[in-house]
């Protein structure tokens, strides 16, 4: 059993979000679905938690009020083997609502934020040149979802790293 578990606190959501999320993940599940059924605290919201896995990772979401909501100060991050990935799953996590953010950051429907990072990213910011280091960042910084095609332009000095059509 996984030692540490992330926990998020949902109003009344936190069973759809459960499934919305392990749709979205290969080697994700739910686990358990706590329902109180008639001894639930609100008569309207009988799921307490929801257990789950996303890629293997052990998540628990508790309903629980309006009291507290997601922040930026959280995030999940995603590692992607490329573009491809990066597109998958921002396009994904942004289906009902979610919202797009910078650099890469977006939050969902429920108003959790990710961050969809493709490992290119990561490779093109440790580059030995400093120079190629900072024009990908610099890149980075211009973008919404993270285009690879943009950064590697940029790290060459191919292309502007300012390209207004990343950050659509």
């Amino acid at each position: 059993m996984q030692k540490i578990m992330t926990h998020l606190w949902f109003d009344t959501q936190a069973e759809e979000a459960a499934r919305f999320y392990t749709s979205i993940f290969a080697d994700s599940r739910i686990v358990e679905v706590v329902d109180l059924g008639k001894a639930a605290p609100d008569p309207d919201v009988s799921v307490q938690t929801v257990t789950f896995e996303l890629a293997g990772q052990r998540y628990i979401a508790l309903n629980a009020g309006p009291e507290f909501t997601f922040s930026e100060a959280i995030s999940l991050y995603v590692d992607c083997a490329d573009q491809e990935e990066v597109d998958y799953y921002w396009a994904r996590l942004l289906e009902g609502g979610g919202v797009e953010s910078q650099c890469g950051w977006l939050k969902d429907r429920y108003g959790l934020s990710w961050q969809i990072v493709p490992r290119r990213l990561s490779e093109l910011m440790q580059d030995p040149d400093p120079a190629r280091a900072k024009r990908a960042m610099e890149a980075m910084f211009t973008m919404r979802k993270i285009e690879v095609p943009v950064l590697e332009a940029a790290a060459d000095g191919t292309a502007e790293s300012g390209r207004a059509d990343a950050l659509g």
